[in-house]
């Protein structure tokens, strides 16, 4: 078998052209990259009923799209056992499965003697939105994912500690990429903004990422400078009425999605701050993206963030003290802008040419059968303990 005819399969994600989330922007980027190199990639993609006509392929992987179920606990694993039968029937070399929510669909691409990796994210079942059997859910599926995957992939060290604390099983670290980007201005006039003239919060709305309390910290204190919000809960109006409510301030400007990638990468190059709440999910590519742009970042206080910024960002762990961090970016905005250059140079360390390189190598190791699963998926513990994840305070 020689590279060109080396063919990957990327399942599990909501497909390319990328318009939603981490996964999807890896899937495009590091596919793209890795058809430049001679691979042959397929992604699986999900379409909606009355969907226009789907390309069949996009800047050289070749896309399959299938439906999915419209309800919150059962899009992903839906629309992946239909890829997976797709798959099994139509074979590739290896396959990258996102999610370890999908887990339960790894047995069937090893009976078809296709070698899988599982990208991991972070810890779903700390997430607030599932109920008790979603949490059992997600808990039994990384179980899984480590017991029936060839491989597992992190993308924080974190999150690769937590596996090997709770089950002992090896990882491969592989972060999301950080390009940096100097994108202009020109669409901020539209928006009623100006060049350093804003703070920026970009995230769905979801309790894990703390856009309430970045709301909150922000209408607290004395910041002159408007707060831009961009994101939305498609399957939450309950924590969305939350946020507008403590946004009922003329300061605050709600702008919902925004999935214009031009115009959303002005909104992070020319914000004074980016305030980043997330706190489950490892590294966060809104948060790469922040300091490709070069962007002073106010990041909840947990390791996955800690890791990415380090001494050059600044940590928050309630709106009380986010109040302080926006009130000294406004005081001293010089100061503010070079924290932000200074992340520049933290960009360097998550280059997407890199991050293709690692999939590459792993898709060659699983290819060639030199990888086995590394743990029987029974957790390390009698009854597993919460994983600590926050930072150093």
């Amino acid at each position: 078998m020689t590279q060109a005819r080396l063919s990957i399969a990327m399942v599990g994600t909501r497909g390319v052209p990328a318009r939603y989330g981490g996964f999807e922007t890896a899937v495009e980027e590091v596919g793209r990259r890795l058809v430049d190199r001679g691979y042959q990639v397929r992604v699986y993609c999900r379409t909606w009923h009355g969907d226009e006509l789907a390309p069949d392929s996009f800047d050289g992987m070749d896309l399959v799209h299938l439906p999915a179920l419209r309800r919150r606990s059962l899009e992903t694993l839906s629309h992946t056992t239909l890829s997976v039968r797709h798959l099994v029937r139509h074979r590739t070399d290896v396959a990258f499965v996102f999610n370890a929510a999908n887990a339960l669909m790894l047995p069937a691409l090893r009976r078809a003697h296709i070698p899988v990796a599982t990208h991991v994210d972070g810890m779903e079942w700390r997430r607030s939105k599932w109920g008790r059997v979603g949490r059992s859910y997600y808990r039994l599926a990384e179980a899984l994912a480590v017991r029936w995957s060839d491989a597992l992939i992190a993308d924080a060290q974190g999150v690769a500690d937590y596996y090997t604390e709770e089950f002992g099983a090896p990882t491969r670290n592989i972060a999301y990429g950080a390009p940096v980007i100097d994108p202009g201005c020109d669409a901020l006039a539209g928006m009623d903004l100006v060049p350093d003239g804003y703070h920026l919060v970009v995230a769905r709305f979801e309790p894990e990422n703390h856009v309430l309390e970045a709301v909150e910290g922000y209408v607290a204190s004395s910041a002159q400078l408007p707060l831009v919000v961009v994101g939305s809960a498609p399957y939450s109006t309950a924590y969305t009425a939350a946020v507008a409510n403590a946004a009922q301030d003329p300061r605050v400007r709600l702008l919902g999605g925004v999935w214009d990638s031009a115009v959303l990468n002005q909104l992070y190059a020319n914000a004074l701050t980016y305030v980043h709440g997330h706190s489950v999910g490892g590294t966060n590519p809104s948060l790469l993206r922040a300091i490709g742009a070069g962007t002073a970042t106010l990041a909840w206080d947990v390791s996955f963030n800690r890791e990415v910024l380090r001494d050059d960002g600044r940590y928050f762990d309630a709106p009380a003290s986010l109040v302080s961090l926006l009130e000294q970016a406004e005081a001293d905005t010089e100061q503010a802008k070079a924290r932000g250059q200074a992340l520049v140079i933290r960009a360097g360390d998550y280059e997407w040419d890199d991050v293709a390189t690692r999939y590459e190598i792993l898709a060659q190791d699983l290819a060639a059968g030199r990888l086995h699963p590394g743990s029987s998926g029974r957790r390390r513990r009698g009854r597993s303990r919460e994983f600590v994840v926050a930072g150093t305070r």
